[in-house]
């Protein structure tokens, strides 16, 4: 899988250019405000390149994020360093798993977004990513995530789709091709992706399977396991009611 995400991270933030980042950081800190108002150190399971660390060092937090995928890790550095001394020195970086990992650190906040839970496709996988968030914190501390709804996605289906993009130096076509597992809540996102140099070098042409898993509130709930107590879950990027058009669910526990 780190394999799958150093070949996406070359493309990753022209990708998500539009992708707002600020706006969405400031939905996650609101939340953290509600729930956990003294917090001020957080963990990010999953950081990608570290455009939602940024945001959030720039409201004031202590942001450590680890990811699997060393290029989006080098990627999350140069960020870094372009950055005013006051934010970059709120922020780290480091390798490793949602599933594993294990910093030696508390923090008061836990994230996980971008839907990185539902790459978590097995109950091992998923048991796995609740207990390294729950290592990371003391009773009361808060775990936040994103991830995909199954109700939304057997409503509405995933569908292929086109996306195309360009800057300075290259311009990318990602093909999206899904295909439903419906009996066991999977759907593989087949990527077909061309990069064409524009200094003439030629088009290169990536394959990658993006396995994504979609949950029920009662199977979240379940794999909760004796750490958590539910304290919000609610449509993403808004205080609406999760339901079947709510592709993207957040959810928010306190560790007991």
């Amino acid at each position: 899988m780190s394999q799958v995400f150093d070949s996406y991270a070359r493309y990753y933030d022209l990708l998500y250019q539009d992708k707002d980042y600020v706006v969405e950081a400031n939905y996650v800190a609101t939340l953290i405000r509600e729930n956990a108002p003294q917090a001020k150190k957080i963990l990010e399971l999953g950081c990608g390149t570290g455009a939602h660390a940024e945001q959030l060092a720039r409201m004031g937090y202590f942001v450590h994020g680890i990811d699997m995928s060393e290029e989006m890790l080098a990627r999350a550095e140069l960020r870094k360093k372009a950055l005013p001394d006051n934010v970059a020195n709120r922020l780290s970086f480091g390798h490793g798993d949602a599933r594993t990992c294990r910093t030696g650190s508390t923090y008061d906040v836990v994230i996980s977004l971008f839907h990185v839970m539902s790459y978590q496709s097995t109950n091992e996988d998923l048991r796995a990513a609740y207990e390294t968030a729950a290592v990371h914190l003391e009773p009361g501390g808060i775990f936040l995530y994103d991830f995909w709804y199954g109700p939304a996605v057997l409503t509405q289906r995933p569908d292929t789709r086109v996306k195309r993009l360009e800057n300075k130096e290259i311009k990318v076509t990602r093909i999206a091709e899904p295909v439903l597992h419906v009996n066991e809540n999977l759907v593989d996102v087949n990527y077909t992706v061309f990069i064409e140099d524009k200094n003439g070098h030629g088009i290169e042409q990536l394959r990658e399977k993006h396995r994504m898993r979609y949950f029920f509130l009662p199977e979240l709930k379940l794999h909760w396991g004796a750490h958590w107590n539910g304290l919000v879950s609610e449509a993403w990027f808004s205080d609406d009611p999760i339901g079947e058009n709510t592709w993207a669910g957040v959810q928010l526990l306190s560790r007991k």
